[in-house]
Protein backbone atom coordinates (compact mmCIF):
# COMPACT_ATOMS: atom_id res chain seq x y z
CA UNK A 1 0.00 0.00 0.00
CA UNK A 2 1.52 3.57 -1.19
CA UNK A 3 1.99 5.97 1.41
CA UNK A 4 0.01 9.38 1.42
CA UNK A 5 2.25 11.97 0.84
CA UNK A 6 2.80 9.64 -2.93
CA UNK A 7 2.25 12.07 -5.71
CA UNK A 8 2.27 11.75 -9.74
CA UNK A 9 5.16 14.30 -10.96
CA UNK A 10 3.75 15.74 -14.23
CA UNK A 11 7.41 16.94 -15.06
CA UNK A 12 10.64 17.00 -14.07
CA UNK A 13 13.58 19.11 -13.53
CA UNK A 14 16.79 17.66 -15.57
CA UNK A 15 19.62 19.01 -13.64
CA UNK A 16 22.74 18.33 -16.17
CA UNK A 17 26.00 19.12 -14.62
CA UNK A 18 25.11 21.62 -11.48
CA UNK A 19 28.75 21.10 -10.31
CA UNK A 20 30.34 23.51 -12.97
CA UNK A 21 27.90 26.34 -12.62
CA UNK A 22 30.76 29.10 -14.22
CA UNK A 23 31.26 26.60 -16.70
CA UNK A 24 27.61 26.03 -18.30
CA UNK A 25 28.36 28.43 -21.42
CA UNK A 26 32.04 26.79 -22.22
CA UNK A 27 30.38 23.61 -21.60
CA UNK A 28 27.13 24.29 -24.49
CA UNK A 29 29.86 25.40 -26.57
CA UNK A 30 32.23 22.23 -26.36
CA UNK A 31 28.88 19.88 -26.22
CA UNK A 32 28.01 21.69 -29.48
CA UNK A 33 31.11 21.35 -31.10
CA UNK A 34 30.84 17.12 -29.97
CA UNK A 35 27.52 17.41 -31.48
CA UNK A 36 28.58 18.62 -34.95
CA UNK A 37 31.29 16.56 -34.81
CA UNK A 38 29.12 13.63 -34.85
CA UNK A 39 26.52 14.96 -37.23
CA UNK A 40 29.19 15.07 -39.71
CA UNK A 41 31.18 12.03 -39.20
CA UNK A 42 28.75 9.96 -39.49
CA UNK A 43 26.86 11.56 -42.26
CA UNK A 44 30.22 11.15 -44.24
CA UNK A 45 30.34 7.37 -43.54
CA UNK A 46 26.98 7.44 -44.79
CA UNK A 47 27.33 9.49 -47.90
CA UNK A 48 30.50 8.06 -48.75
CA UNK A 49 28.72 4.40 -48.71
CA UNK A 50 26.00 5.44 -50.74
CA UNK A 51 27.92 7.21 -53.42
CA UNK A 52 30.46 4.66 -53.95
CA UNK A 53 29.81 1.13 -55.65
CA UNK A 54 32.25 -0.53 -54.62
CA UNK A 55 30.93 -0.42 -50.45
CA UNK A 56 27.59 -1.32 -51.97
CA UNK A 57 28.22 -4.78 -49.71
CA UNK A 58 26.55 -5.93 -46.36
CA UNK A 59 29.22 -5.08 -44.24
CA UNK A 60 28.81 -1.30 -45.14
CA UNK A 61 25.37 -2.01 -45.61
CA UNK A 62 25.26 -2.41 -41.46
CA UNK A 63 28.22 0.52 -40.85
CA UNK A 64 25.53 2.74 -42.06
CA UNK A 65 22.86 1.39 -39.73
CA UNK A 66 25.46 1.90 -37.18
CA UNK A 67 26.08 5.24 -38.23
CA UNK A 68 22.55 6.22 -38.23
CA UNK A 69 22.64 4.70 -34.76
CA UNK A 70 24.91 6.86 -33.41
CA UNK A 71 23.15 9.93 -34.99
CA UNK A 72 20.11 9.03 -33.40
CA UNK A 73 21.34 7.90 -30.30
CA UNK A 74 22.83 11.44 -29.72
CA UNK A 75 20.13 13.41 -30.77
CA UNK A 76 17.97 11.98 -28.02
CA UNK A 77 19.88 13.42 -25.38
CA UNK A 78 22.33 16.17 -26.72
CA UNK A 79 20.13 18.61 -28.16
CA UNK A 80 18.48 18.75 -24.66
CA UNK A 81 21.52 18.68 -22.91
CA UNK A 82 22.97 22.02 -25.04
CA UNK A 83 19.45 23.81 -24.34
CA UNK A 84 20.03 22.80 -19.83
CA UNK A 85 23.45 24.60 -20.51
CA UNK A 86 21.89 27.82 -21.58
CA UNK A 87 19.02 27.31 -18.68
CA UNK A 88 16.63 27.56 -20.63
CA UNK A 89 15.19 23.37 -21.00
CA UNK A 90 15.83 22.23 -17.62
CA UNK A 91 12.18 21.08 -17.20
CA UNK A 92 10.72 18.34 -19.34
CA UNK A 93 7.28 17.00 -18.89
CA UNK A 94 6.62 13.36 -17.94
CA UNK A 95 5.29 11.81 -20.83
CA UNK A 96 8.49 13.20 -23.13
CA UNK A 97 10.43 11.89 -19.88
CA UNK A 98 9.39 8.56 -20.75
CA UNK A 99 9.98 8.91 -24.65
CA UNK A 100 13.19 9.80 -24.15
CA UNK A 101 13.86 7.11 -21.73
CA UNK A 102 12.51 4.59 -24.45
CA UNK A 103 14.51 5.90 -27.06
CA UNK A 104 17.61 5.99 -25.33
CA UNK A 105 16.89 2.01 -24.24
CA UNK A 106 15.29 1.12 -27.88
CA UNK A 107 18.75 2.53 -29.42
CA UNK A 108 21.10 0.67 -26.91
CA UNK A 109 19.60 -2.34 -27.27
CA UNK A 110 19.48 -1.60 -31.08
CA UNK A 111 23.35 -2.13 -31.28
CA UNK A 112 23.48 -4.75 -29.54
CA UNK A 113 22.33 -6.65 -32.36
CA UNK A 114 23.73 -5.14 -35.20
CA UNK A 115 27.02 -5.35 -33.90
CA UNK A 116 26.26 -9.37 -33.55
CA UNK A 117 24.97 -9.22 -36.62
CA UNK A 118 28.28 -7.07 -38.01
CA UNK A 119 29.77 -9.96 -36.20
CA UNK A 120 28.32 -12.87 -38.11
CA UNK A 121 28.78 -10.85 -41.40
CA UNK A 122 32.77 -10.70 -40.68
CA UNK A 123 32.30 -14.52 -39.45
CA UNK A 124 31.23 -15.66 -42.56
CA UNK A 125 33.11 -13.27 -44.83
CA UNK A 126 36.42 -15.09 -43.25
CA UNK A 127 35.67 -18.43 -42.60
CA UNK A 128 33.50 -19.30 -45.54
CA UNK A 129 34.24 -17.16 -47.92
CA UNK A 130 33.16 -18.96 -51.18
CA UNK A 131 29.78 -19.30 -49.78
CA UNK A 132 29.64 -15.38 -48.66
CA UNK A 133 27.61 -14.51 -51.03
CA UNK A 134 24.75 -16.62 -51.03
CA UNK A 135 24.67 -16.61 -47.33
CA UNK A 136 25.00 -12.79 -46.77
CA UNK A 137 22.80 -11.70 -49.91
CA UNK A 138 21.12 -8.49 -49.97
CA UNK A 139 17.74 -9.56 -48.62
CA UNK A 140 19.41 -11.67 -46.05
CA UNK A 141 21.37 -8.21 -45.08
CA UNK A 142 18.28 -5.80 -44.97
CA UNK A 143 16.01 -8.34 -42.88
CA UNK A 144 19.00 -8.81 -40.48
CA UNK A 145 18.97 -4.87 -40.16
CA UNK A 146 15.45 -4.41 -39.94
CA UNK A 147 14.60 -7.24 -37.24
CA UNK A 148 17.74 -5.56 -34.98
CA UNK A 149 15.81 -1.94 -35.18
CA UNK A 150 12.38 -3.77 -35.08
CA UNK A 151 13.32 -6.27 -31.83
CA UNK A 152 15.20 -3.26 -30.39
CA UNK A 153 12.43 -0.91 -30.00
CA UNK A 154 9.80 -3.58 -28.52
CA UNK A 155 12.11 -4.89 -25.99
CA UNK A 156 11.97 -1.86 -24.06
CA UNK A 157 8.45 -1.08 -23.99
CA UNK A 158 8.08 -3.11 -21.00
CA UNK A 159 10.30 -0.92 -19.52
CA UNK A 160 8.86 2.31 -19.89
CA UNK A 161 5.27 0.90 -19.25
CA UNK A 162 6.27 0.06 -15.31
CA UNK A 163 8.25 3.14 -14.51
CA UNK A 164 5.53 5.50 -16.16
CA UNK A 165 3.70 4.13 -13.51
CA UNK A 166 6.03 4.23 -10.79
CA UNK A 167 5.21 7.04 -8.05
CA UNK A 168 7.65 10.33 -6.90
CA UNK A 169 8.19 11.42 -3.67
CA UNK A 170 8.98 14.73 -3.01
CA UNK A 171 11.84 16.29 -5.18
CA UNK A 172 11.19 16.09 -8.93
CA UNK A 173 14.87 16.96 -9.93
CA UNK A 174 16.92 14.14 -11.90
CA UNK A 175 20.39 14.00 -11.42
CA UNK A 176 21.50 13.29 -14.77
CA UNK A 177 21.91 15.24 -18.33
CA UNK A 178 18.65 13.00 -19.78
CA UNK A 179 16.05 10.60 -18.16
CA UNK A 180 18.01 7.96 -17.52
CA UNK A 181 16.68 4.69 -15.91
CA UNK A 182 18.93 4.36 -13.27
CA UNK A 183 18.16 8.02 -12.49
CA UNK A 184 14.00 7.91 -12.38
CA UNK A 185 14.35 4.45 -10.15
CA UNK A 186 16.48 6.23 -7.70
CA UNK A 187 13.68 8.84 -7.68
CA UNK A 188 10.83 6.69 -7.43
CA UNK A 189 9.29 6.02 -4.21
CA UNK A 190 7.47 3.02 -5.20
CA UNK A 191 8.95 -0.39 -5.07
CA UNK A 192 11.43 -0.98 -8.47
CA UNK A 193 12.34 -4.88 -7.63
CA UNK A 194 10.28 -5.70 -11.13
CA UNK A 195 11.87 -2.96 -12.98
CA UNK A 196 15.35 -4.10 -11.74
CA UNK A 197 14.51 -7.65 -12.08
CA UNK A 198 13.64 -7.09 -15.69
CA UNK A 199 16.58 -5.29 -16.44
CA UNK A 200 18.77 -7.95 -15.89
CA UNK A 201 16.88 -10.46 -17.64
CA UNK A 202 17.35 -8.19 -20.43
CA UNK A 203 20.95 -8.42 -19.32
CA UNK A 204 21.01 -12.39 -19.42
CA UNK A 205 18.52 -13.02 -22.60
CA UNK A 206 19.50 -10.22 -24.77
CA UNK A 207 23.11 -8.62 -24.39
CA UNK A 208 24.88 -11.47 -22.70
CA UNK A 209 23.64 -14.16 -25.81
CA UNK A 210 24.87 -11.42 -28.10
CA UNK A 211 28.37 -10.77 -26.51
CA UNK A 212 28.74 -14.65 -26.57
CA UNK A 213 27.81 -14.87 -30.08
CA UNK A 214 30.20 -11.81 -30.88
CA UNK A 215 32.99 -13.73 -29.02
CA UNK A 216 32.62 -17.47 -30.37
CA UNK A 217 32.75 -15.87 -33.80
CA UNK A 218 35.80 -13.92 -33.27
CA UNK A 219 36.96 -17.25 -31.58
CA UNK A 220 36.42 -18.96 -35.22
CA UNK A 221 38.01 -15.72 -36.62
CA UNK A 222 40.93 -15.54 -35.32
CA UNK A 223 41.49 -19.36 -35.70
CA UNK A 224 40.67 -18.89 -39.35
CA UNK A 225 42.77 -15.60 -40.07
CA UNK A 226 45.92 -17.84 -38.17
CA UNK A 227 45.75 -20.66 -40.62
CA UNK A 228 46.16 -17.96 -43.61
CA UNK A 229 50.03 -19.07 -44.50
CA UNK A 230 50.26 -15.18 -46.55
CA UNK A 231 51.05 -12.54 -43.99
CA UNK A 232 49.53 -9.79 -46.44
CA UNK A 233 46.69 -12.18 -46.11
CA UNK A 234 46.44 -12.47 -42.58
CA UNK A 235 46.82 -8.24 -42.39
CA UNK A 236 43.90 -7.87 -44.20
CA UNK A 237 41.69 -10.40 -43.22
CA UNK A 238 42.81 -9.48 -39.08
CA UNK A 239 41.91 -5.59 -40.35
CA UNK A 240 38.61 -5.79 -41.66
CA UNK A 241 37.20 -7.19 -38.39
CA UNK A 242 39.63 -4.68 -35.77
CA UNK A 243 37.43 -1.86 -36.31
CA UNK A 244 34.47 -3.84 -35.65
CA UNK A 245 36.16 -5.38 -32.60
CA UNK A 246 37.14 -2.21 -30.84
CA UNK A 247 33.81 -0.65 -31.20
CA UNK A 248 32.59 -3.93 -29.57
CA UNK A 249 34.82 -3.55 -26.62
CA UNK A 250 34.04 0.41 -26.09
CA UNK A 251 30.41 -0.14 -26.13
CA UNK A 252 30.24 -3.41 -24.34
CA UNK A 253 32.47 -1.87 -21.55
CA UNK A 254 30.64 1.47 -21.23
CA UNK A 255 27.25 -0.05 -21.03
CA UNK A 256 27.87 -2.76 -18.42
CA UNK A 257 29.33 -0.23 -16.45
CA UNK A 258 26.37 1.88 -16.72
CA UNK A 259 23.91 -0.88 -16.23
CA UNK A 260 25.24 -4.27 -15.09
CA UNK A 261 26.34 -3.17 -11.32
CA UNK A 262 24.16 -3.80 -8.41
CA UNK A 263 21.92 -0.32 -7.54
CA UNK A 264 23.64 -0.26 -4.61
CA UNK A 265 26.77 0.27 -5.76
CA UNK A 266 25.58 2.89 -8.19
CA UNK A 267 26.80 5.94 -8.30
CA UNK A 268 24.55 8.80 -10.00
CA UNK A 269 27.72 11.22 -10.99
CA UNK A 270 29.80 7.42 -11.93
CA UNK A 271 26.64 7.09 -14.16
CA UNK A 272 26.68 10.36 -15.99
CA UNK A 273 29.98 10.02 -16.70
CA UNK A 274 29.76 6.37 -18.29
CA UNK A 275 26.59 7.53 -20.31
CA UNK A 276 28.70 10.71 -21.08
CA UNK A 277 30.91 8.20 -22.79
CA UNK A 278 28.41 6.13 -24.77
CA UNK A 279 26.68 9.23 -26.13
CA UNK A 280 29.85 11.17 -26.96
CA UNK A 281 32.74 8.80 -26.81
CA UNK A 282 31.70 6.13 -29.14
CA UNK A 283 29.43 7.97 -32.11
CA UNK A 284 32.54 10.12 -32.46
CA UNK A 285 34.92 7.27 -32.22
CA UNK A 286 32.88 4.89 -34.63
CA UNK A 287 34.06 7.08 -37.57
CA UNK A 288 37.20 7.66 -36.74
CA UNK A 289 37.72 3.39 -36.44
CA UNK A 290 36.58 2.57 -39.33
CA UNK A 291 37.97 5.24 -41.83
CA UNK A 292 41.52 4.79 -40.40
CA UNK A 293 41.67 1.35 -40.29
CA UNK A 294 40.05 0.36 -43.56
CA UNK A 295 41.76 1.20 -46.40
CA UNK A 296 38.82 0.73 -48.63
CA UNK A 297 36.76 3.91 -46.63
CA UNK A 298 40.00 5.36 -46.53
CA UNK A 299 40.45 5.33 -50.67
CA UNK A 300 36.46 6.18 -50.60
CA UNK A 301 36.98 9.39 -48.41
CA UNK A 302 39.77 10.31 -50.25
CA UNK A 303 37.90 9.87 -53.81
CA UNK A 304 34.66 11.48 -52.23
CA UNK A 305 36.97 14.70 -51.22
CA UNK A 306 38.68 15.09 -54.17
CA UNK A 307 35.49 14.82 -56.13
CA UNK A 308 34.37 18.00 -54.45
Amino acid sequence: MEEENTTVATEFIIQGFPEFPELQIPLFLLFLLIYLIVLMGNFTIITVTCLESRLHTPMYFFLCNLSFLDISSTSVTLPKLLNIFLRKGQHISRKWCMTQMHFFLALATVEFFLLTAMAYDRYVAICHPLHYAIIINERVSVLMATGSWTVGFLIPVAHTVLISHLSYCGSNEINHFFCDLSALLRLSCSRTHAVEGMSYADGAFVAFPCFMTILISYVYIISTILRIRSTEGRRKAFSTCSSHLTVVILYYGTLMCLYMRPTSMQSLDQNKLYALLYNVLIPILNPLIYSLKNREVKAALRKFFIRK
